[in-house]
């Protein structure tokens, strides 16, 4: 079974897989994320069309703002 890395963790990749189905499933929820698809930027108004190949290795970045 096809698989993708997701910040380091291995999880079973399914056919239409989207940035959105990955941050559901890995239940991240944190409003400001910057994700990476092998080392490629996603924006986030791809993130229900951009489709995530299997072997793919998906960073998810927080970001943390404050003064």
């Amino acid at each position: 079974m096809p698989t993708i890395t997701v910040n380091g963790q291995e999880i079973p990749w399914e056919e239409g897989m989207t940035i959105r189905t990955v941050l559901n499933k890995m239940n991240y929820s944190f409003r400001m994320l910057v994700i990476k698809v092998n080392d490629k930027l996603v924006k986030k108004e791809d993130w229900d069309s951009f489709q995530v190949p299997p072997g793919a290795d998906v960073k998810v970045i927080h970001l943390i703002s404050g003064g």
